[in-house]
């Protein structure tokens, strides 16, 4: 971390290359449909797209650890975080509903905006995840699906609620509490996926616990930046385990760790930053605008259904809306953190007045006795 002056590109890159994987992969499901991309996602495969996620997860957790360290209060933090997601997803909400929606709706425009389907779609902003639009993509493989992504960014949000109680509680250092919570966690995902897994055997994509205790990783190997060591042969033998483990059922529960010294392994490594990767951070955009973008793509036709021309076709696309989104939104309000800094100076302030008249008045009940 010091040697990249606490800056390394690796996390740029990683965060790219991640987004894009989801991309693809979506591509199979979007074109061929759920059963089709089930039975490709069960074989070989499996452990990589696994992968995919959980990364993304201790990606987040380390870069959110590292943020939370930076903020004197819970209240900049927690305002970090939603002026992150919160702009962009309200970008994407407005795009599909108010662009996509009447473009690609099989029903009629007064039909569309009069239906509660078209109103309750906004509730995406506010996290509350709705996943349809009046008569969108009813013909596609995977039918009625507006951007399946979204089931996501609740996950997230638990897990920065669950850092921010952590932080509360003191468990943001290195400690034995930490580590017992990271334990406890552990146990808890275990247990769950030994009793849930006869119920859903052989998903191919990462349940809430298992992208939780990722998160909860790379926060604790943040925590313990100090004394890991970062090594090659540990970064092979991370890698090696977490393909295995996210192989078989019972292995999902174990995963986070490794996965967790690979992900922030292969951030800390410092590739020069190509001008694509220095110009802006469009791996959100795309991570978001990717799906109900190759959803219209499928829509186009029968020509359009192929693998290929839908990443042909969608993929120009969602770049130059995911660059658009951060220029002409992410970036602009980004750019406003410091009135954050204004309300924690605030907060800090009226927390010591409040406690210097709670001391003065003690005093003057003692001198009064």
């Amino acid at each position: 971390m010091i040697a990249v002056r606490r800056r390394p590109s690796g996390f740029d890159y990683m965060r790219i290359t991640l987004a894009l994987m989801v991309f693809l992969v979506n591509t199979v499901q979007i074109v061929n449909g759920k059963e089709v991309d089930n039975s490709l996602l069960h074989g070989f495969g499996r452990p990589f797209v696994a992968l995919i996620l959980p990364m993304f997860f201790a990606l987040s957790g380390f870069l959110v650890a590292g943020s939370l360290q930076r903020c004197r209060t819970l209240v900049t933090f927690f305002g970090l975080r939603i002026m992150r997601i919160v702009p962009a997803l309200a970008f994407e909400t407005l795009v599909s509903a108010l662009v996509l929606g009447p473009l690609f709706t099989t029903l009629n425009l007064g039909q569309y905006f009069s239906s509660p389907t078209f109103f309750s779609y906004f509730l995406n902003i506010l996290g509350d995840i709705h996943y349809t639009l009046p008569g969108m993509f009813v013909s596609n493989p995977d039918p009625g699906v507006v951007n399946a992504q979204l089931w996501v960014l609740p996950r997230e949000l638990k897990c920065y609620i669950l850092l921010g109680l952590m932080f509360w509680l003191g468990l943001v250092k290195p400690s034995r509490p930490m580590l017992l919570f990271l334990l406890v966690l552990y146990t808890l995902t275990a247990l769950y996926y030994s009793l849930a897994i006869p119920v859903k055997p052989n998903s191919p994509v990462a349940g809430d616990w298992v992208l939780i205790l990722s998160f909860i990783s790379g926060v604790t190997i943040y925590v313990y930046r100090f004394v890991i060591s970062w090594s090659r042969s540990l970064f092979a033998l991370s890698l090696f385990s977490s393909l295995v483990m996210l192989s078989v059922n019972w292995g999902w529960a174990f995963a986070p760790i490794p996965v967790g010294y690979a992900t922030v392994y292969l951030g800390l490594t410092n590739p020069v930053r190509k001008r694509v990767i220095s110009s802006g951070d469009y791996s959100y955009g795309i991570y978001l605008y990717g799906f109900p973008i190759q959803q219209a793509a499928v829509s186009l036709g029968s020509w359009s259904e192929n693998w290929y021309v839908n990443i042909m076709i969608a993929l120009p696309v969602t770049v130059l809306l995911a660059m658009a989104s951060w220029f002409l939104v992410e970036k602009p309000l980004l750019a406003r953190r410091p009135f954050l800094t204004t309300l924690e100076d605030r907060a800090i302030a009226g927390r010591e007045a409040m406690h210097a008249s709670l001391i003065a008045w003690v005093r003057r009940s003692l001198s009064n006795d």
